[in-house]
């Protein structure tokens, strides 16, 4: 099977909040907090959007998928 054909794929989650803030501004935050999940691609062709927690703003944010 060829590896292009699969229905579900990896898919990296990125936190919203922390890439507007600036984190090489904001001395606050170390980092970017980023999930690895998958998604079907025949049920959401459109990128994902979920509410996740960002370890590095310590709160529930949201958190979209980014380019591989």
């Amino acid at each position: 099977m060829a590896k292009g054909k699969d229905v579900r794929i990896r898919v990296i989650l990125e936190c919203n909040s922390c890439v507007r803030n600036g984190i090489n501004i904001n001395k606050e935050s170390p980092g970017i907090s980023r999930y690895i999940t998958q998604k079907n691609r025949h049920n959401t062709p459109s990128r994902l959007e979920l509410r996740k927690f960002c370890p590095y703003c310590y709160k529930h944010t949201i958190h979209k998928e980014i380019k591989k």
